[in-house]
């Protein structure tokens, strides 16, 4: 069956549950396990969901934001993996930046070879769904590989 699953992370809680959930999946399969969180470049961070693009800044302040994403990204990684090896399983850790996060999700299962995605939806519905859209539907959308989602 699975051999090597990939596991999104954003530190969301319903992100957690999925984390636990697919830990349980490849303990039961005993399937490689990776963990990955994508950011979004500093440069195109938005401000109320738009991309801003950010030039005219003292390169001392870009320092600071890259180092507390980074710092966070690690967190949720290592909650990740505690979980993981809580259940008795080793497991690698990505943190990636890219500018569209479903991407940066499919640079990792194709780098890795991964053979299914585990993954949260928070279940947006109507407008909000359309508008924000969701980086779940995404990677269902272009992904080559199963994706299993968690609700």
């Amino acid at each position: 069956m699975y051999k090597n699953i990939l596991i999104p992370t954003d530190g969301s809680d319903l992100s957690e549950k999925a984390v636990n959930h697919g830990v349980l999946l490849a303990k039961a399969l005993d399937a490689t396990l990776t963990f990955v969180t994508v950011r979004k470049p500093f440069h195109s961070l938005g401000l109320g969901g738009e991309p801003v693009m950010v030039v005219k800044m003292p390169d001392a302040y870009k320092g600071y934001v890259h180092d507390y994403l980074t710092a966070e990204s690690s967190e949720r990684l290592a909650a990740a993996k505690s979980v993981a090896e809580q259940e008795g399983r080793d497991c690698e850790t990505v943190d990636v930046e890219n500018d569209q996060i479903y991407q940066g999700i499919l640079d990792i299962a194709a780098e890795r070879k991964c053979d299914l995605i585990v993954m949260a939806s928070h279940g947006r519905r109507g407008i909000s769904a359309v508008v924000l859209g969701s980086e779940t539907v995404k990677v269902l959308t272009h992904s080559k590989v199963p994706v299993l989602v968690y609700r």
